[in-house]
């Protein structure tokens, strides 16, 4: 094999191995998707238990988006410094810890809590997943493994929305939080057994025993052992999380951090006010589960489009194509009538442009930054983007309550991926091969 092991992954078809590890990748962020959206699947019986308000209500949906903020600044960074499998690993451990207890919780304050320590781990996995997602993918199919990792998260919802709603039939929305914690348990070991550490990550960092763990990783994915490797390249000054602010980054970092917190803003609106307001035009919690369900169907199938466009058109104009449309298609959300069919609709037809703007955001930054720092910058964009967008449950949910119309809320948040739009316009976007060597 090529002494360059980086080259020879860039260039060389994919091994099953590799389509393995991106299969992984896709089911942990299924798990994400799922976990972030327990909260909402479970909204309207937290809300009839306790009697809170939806001014409390919002608080408490943004609990592990606060969690999911602080997590992926923190352990992006680490990620990088110390390696992708075992701060995986460790996210999954605390986001089991985390579901288990908030099925436990007996009061607002409790529930939150857990909420975001759940969050922490989300916010950390989900730095570590772009990045291993982009350099377990040989170049040609980058854009498109990233897009398909993102694909998760509504499938995710989906699948565990299906679930969800028949636990609400034949259980409380404890039920939901258990499922959850189940699935990240069982997780664990499928990726000690089939995640090696990035081939890209131990070329550059070069840790103790490089050489040995490289061809270790390199054996379970399929591929020849190498007998030495190239001189890693200089480090620059400044590594894990303050390394996306070095000159060559800080642009970069400012522009995509921006893009990404404006449209998360519209994103998050969407997926956690839906249930309550679907129950609140009439119909039961399982049902508004199923509306749901079928906006990360609609997610889904954005996030699915919008990766294999990728292949022929400019990721730029796609990214940007699907942020207009989101802010569209939320508004028009805001016009939606008590009618189930109609509901499900127009919510698949948001769903599929706030979900596709976000793979398309990934994407990007998946080129955006080298090896180096590529787990620092995805997870200081996510973590500032999901803090911020703490704000969008919290706000829609005070606008409601100062006597706000749903179409009015609606087309105020859905401003958020409009500005976003203008961020990306801006944005240097790198060619995928140049990115797939960095």
């Amino acid at each position: 094999m090529n002494q360059d092991p980086i080259q020879a992954l860039a260039v060389s078809p994919m091994t099953r191995a590799q389509v393995r590890v991106i299969a992984i990748t896709i089911g942990l962020c299924a798990l994400d998707g799922f976990d972030v959206l327990a909260i909402s699947f479970a909204s309207p019986g937290i809300a009839r238990e306790w009697g809170i308000n939806r001014a409390a209500l919002g608080v408490v949906l943004s609990m592990e988006l606060l969690g999911m903020g602080i997590g992926s600044i923190l352990l992006g960074g680490v990620a990088d410094l110390f390696g992708r499998r075992y701060t995986v690993l460790g996210c999954l451990l605390v986001m089991t810890i985390g579901m288990t207890m908030a099925s436990t919780a007996h009061s607002v304050i409790d529930l939150s809590a857990w909420r975001l320590i759940t969050g922490l781990g989300i916010g950390g996995m989900l730095a570590s997943l772009n990045a291993i997602a982009s350099e377990f993918a040989c170049a040609r199919r980058r854009d498109l493994c990233v897009s398909l990792m993102a694909i998760g998260y509504p499938l995710g919802a989906i699948i565990g929305g299906s679930i969800a709603a028949v636990l609400l039939s034949r259980s409380n929305w404890r039920a939901v939080f258990e499922f959850g914690a189940v699935v990240s348990g069982l997780l664990v070991p499928i990726v000690l057994w089939w995640v090696p550490e990035s081939v890209l990550w131990l070329c550059q960092r070069q840790p103790a025993r490089a050489l040995e763990r490289v061809n270790r990783s390199l054996a379970k994915l399929g591929r020849e052992p190498v007998s030495m490797l190239l001189p890693p390249p200089p480090r620059p000054q400044r590594l894990g999380s303050a390394g996306i602010f070095r000159p060559e980054l800080i642009g970069t970092t400012i522009l995509i951090t921006l893009a990404y917190s404006l449209h998360v803003t519209t994103f998050y609106f969407l997926v956690k006010w839906i249930p309550k307001i679907v129950v609140d035009m009439g119909f039961t919690a399982p049902m508004a589960a199923g509306v749901l369900v079928w906006t990360n169907v609609g997610g889904a199938s954005g996030a699915a489009v919008l990766g294999l466009l990728t292949q022929r058109v400019g990721l730029k104009a796609l990214t940007i194509t699907w942020l207009l449309a989101s802010t569209a298609m939320v508004a028009l959300f805001g016009h939606s009538h008590a009618n189930l069919w109609q509901l499900s609709l127009t919510c698949a037809l948001a769903g599929f442009c706030t979900n596709g703007g976000i793979v398309g955001l990934y994407v990007i930054l998946a080129r955006a930054y080298p090896t180096d720092a590529r787990a620092a910058g995805t997870g200081f964009a996510i973590g500032i983007g999901r803090a911020g967008s703490v704000l969008a449950p919290i706000a829609a949910g005070f606008l409601f309550q100062v006597g706000w119309g749903l179409p009015a809320v609606a087309l105020t948040m859905g401003l958020g991926s409009l500005l976003a739009a203008a961020a990306v316009a801006v944005l240097r976007v790198k060619p995928a091969y140049v990115a797939a060597l960095q």
